[in-house]
């Protein structure tokens, strides 16, 4: 037994690639296959190369040829064959074949789950760096029904060799994380950058599925993916499952809301209704094409110190319930999601935001860490087909409308602003709500959490039910 001295600190050690793989292995009643397309077998070669493998792996195979592979899975309907839908097909079927070929009566314990993968490698010319799905189907009592976890990963090494061994220990991390790390999933997600460097990487998306995960909410497991810097971007959907924002916004018009909705107000749904209409009269824009999305940055969430996760899916609830498709991001700067959409599309973009938003854009002190300033940001900001639609504040003390008209900024940025605004891309939104203006979500939540009557009124229709159903924000019948 090793020595243990005074002082020592308890550090964590992570199993390696090739004990991970011995250790399913070695189980008796692990079984099943793997499917890979597109970056070689380098998952299964590593249970192969750690030993015992025999009476883990049923079957391992590769469809490389495209005639093949819709031979066995089906011919996709928009003819792709690193998607989502893909792998899904690929797990369901594989499960099929174990169940047809081996005998229940013979194999009583055996815990079955098929494992697949389906990438796409850097390109010769190293411009697209590659991207993936990868899923294990799997059980952990022969008679329960089977689980499911699906995640989206995009590379960002440089060669395809590289990207094809991070794979494969990727594949290893989650065959090992379902079967023995299932009962704690933000552990689980954690543990997929075991023995790869976060620079390798990034997974984007993933859903949990089945009665081992009944308990685990998919927008939560968004969330954690931004929080522990697997990615920057995560959506989800108003069925609270997660999105792959690539897919998304692919070749979209943008319009994004940025807020803390912290509850979502009438102001909230005012802008957004306004917005989208003077957005869809423009010219550019195709109302089939076009993507909304209610944002809130991590900055956010963490406003009142550690993120508070109950408050988080508070507010992932409500969006929800009012059928919008919700983003978590970690870009505080305005240009850099505008950099990130732009991945994506090359279609018009908007975004919406209140005056204070938009002084934070023409503060000069958010972009003292930006080489060329204020000037490069703009630069990024508005080189793409970009609008800014501002929605008016009401001055307590005048009674007046401030918009983008009347707004004052600082007097080194007067002209700056002047030429964004005489060039069209700052827009007022004018047919807003005036009764509305004094509504605040600060004085929403406050009233909420004190037990005070009113605040009723101040929200969408619908939601201060789901507040007081569901006791979201604190919500006490006491007054």
């Amino acid at each position: 037994m090793a020595i243990t001295l005074k002082g020592d600190q308890k550090i964590s050690s992570v199993p390696t690639t090739k004990m991970k793989a011995l250790r399913i292995n070695l189980n008796r009643n692990i079984y099943g296959t793997f499917a890979e397309i597109g970056a070689g077998q380098e998952t299964v070669r590593n249970f192969f190369r750690a030993g015992g493998a025999s009476g883990t792996i049923a079957k391992a195979m590769s469809a490389y040829d495209k005639d093949f592979s819709d031979a066995i899975y089906g011919i996709e309907d928009d003819g792709r064959y690193v998607t989502e839908s893909r792998l899904t097909k690929m797990l369901r079927h594989e499960m099929r074949l174990i169940e047809d070929r081996l005998d229940r009566q013979k194999h009583p314990e055996k815990f079955f789950f098929s494992y697949a993968n389906t990438v796409t490698t850097i390109d010769f010319a190293k411009k697209f760096k590659g991207h993936g799905w990868v899923g294990i189907r799997f059980q952990l009592d022969p008679l329960e029904d089977y689980n499911e976890i699906v995640l989206h990963l995009r590379f960002k090494e440089t060669e395809a060799r590289l990207q094809q061994e991070t794979l494969g220990v990727l594949g290893v991390n989650l065959i090992y994380g379902a079967f023995y790390l299932n009962d704690n999933p933000k552990e689980l997600l954690k543990s997929f950058y075991d023995n790869i460097d976060e620079d390798k990487l990034e997974i984007d998306m993933i859903n949990f599925s089945g009665p081992r995960f009944m308990y685990v909410d998919n927008r939560l497991m968004s969330l954690q993916l931004v929080k522990n810097g697997m990615t920057n971007a995560v959506m989800f959907g108003p069925d609270g499952n997660n999105l792959l924002p690539a897919q998304v916004l692919y070749k979209k018009n943008i319009l994004a809301l940025r807020g803390s909705f912290r509850p979502v107000t009438k102001v909230n749904m005012d802008m957004y209704e306004q917005s989208k209409k003077i957005f869809l009269e423009e010219k550019k824009v195709n109302p089939e094409k076009t993507q909304i999305i209610f944002e809130i940055t991590l900055s956010n969430l963490r406003a009142e110190g550690e993120i508070n996760e109950r408050d988080f899916l508070d507010r992932a609830e409500l969006l929800c319930s009012l059928g919008q498709n919700v983003m978590i991001t970690n870009y505080q700067e305005y240009y850099r999601l505008v950099e990130y959409f732009s991945e994506f599309t090359k279609e018009r973009m908007a975004l919406a935001m209140g005056v204070n938003n938009l002084v934070q854009i023409f503060d000069e002190k958010y972009y003292r860490d930006v080489s060329g300033g204020i000037l490069e940001a703009f630069g990024k900001l508005f080189y793409r087909d970009l609008k800014i639609y501002m929605y008016p504040y009401k001055d307590a003390e005048t009674g007046k409308y401030v918009n983008a008209q009347n707004l004052k900024v600082h007097p080194r940025i007067k002209e700056l602003y002047k030429f964004f605004k005489i060039n069209g891309r700052l827009i007022d939104i004018e047919n807003f709500n005036p009764e509305i203006l004094s509504i605040f979500s600060r004085d929403v939540l406050k009233q909420i959490q004190e037990g005070k009557d009113g605040w009723q009124e101040m929200l969408p229709s619908g939601i201060a039910e789901i507040i007081q159903e569901k006791r979201l924000f604190g919500y006490s019948r006491r007054k």
